[in-house]
């Protein structure tokens, strides 16, 4: 295998996020009048997106048919987290050393969330170097969300490079699902937001326990 680009999600594999999303999303419930959600419970209701989160977070007797009050607190929730997006978030242990490696050995690197993009850009350009990665592409108009494999397409053209050569690296089956969808090795790592039992069932081609396993296999 001769893989040439690392795309990273963001939450949950490159940052520790959740004390921040948790924070911003309360914020925004409490305003329109529900309770706020427990930090933990947040684990299994983020990744699909900042409105996904919100109608999870609304309370399960009025989340059904709620997907205007969602949509009202997903606004709030979203200009919350632009104010304070860093507040409490991190790089994992040892993803900075990695991603400078694999920059430094010449790799292709990008970031691949579901969190806003102006959002994504603030935590990836306050955490990192500029210059860690050569695309970081978020939620964004006319690309529909992951697992949809469209937004990765469109990173691998703007990499001029090809499915067989890039690994996808994240912590939840919605990443490793879309790895699938766009035929590229799928790496999960154990240290994210889900569970180990979760990446095996989507089917993980690999599940990496430190950031440098990676790239032990890279150099394998």
């Amino acid at each position: 295998m001769n893989y040439q680009s690392i795309i990273f999600d963001l939450d949950g594999t490159l940052v520790d996020t959740l004390a921040d999303i948790a924070a911003s999303m309360n914020r925004a419930l409490e305003l329109q009048g529900f309770p706020p959600v427990a930090l933990q419970e947040y684990v299994s209701k983020v990744g699909w997106g900042i409105h996904r989160l919100a109608l999870l977070a609304l309370p399960p007797a009025v989340q059904e048919g709620r997907e205007s009050i969602a949509d009202v607190v997903a606004e709030h929730a979203t200009r919350f987290y632009a104010e304070q997006p860093l507040v409490y978030s991190t790089p994992y242990p040892g993803i900075q050393e990695l991603v400078a490696a694999l920059k430094g050995g010449g790799f292709k690197t990008a970031v691949l969330t579901n969190k806003p993009d102006p959002v994504a850009q603030l935590v990836v350009n306050g955490l990192f170097p500029r210059g860690s990665f050569d695309l970081i592409r978020g939620d964004r108009a006319g690309f529909p969300r992951k697992p949809d494999p469209r937004a990765l397409q469109e990173i691998l053209r703007a990499l001029n490079t090809s499915p067989k050569d890039i690994i996808l690296v994240g912590d939840s089956e919605i990443d490793m699902e879309t790895a699938h969808a766009a035929g590229c090795y799928a790496v999960g790592v154990s240290w994210g937001f889900r569970p180990r039992r979760v990446l095996e069932q989507s089917n993980a081609a690999r599940i990496i326990d430190r950031p440098e396993d990676l790239l032990g296999f890279l150099t394998d």
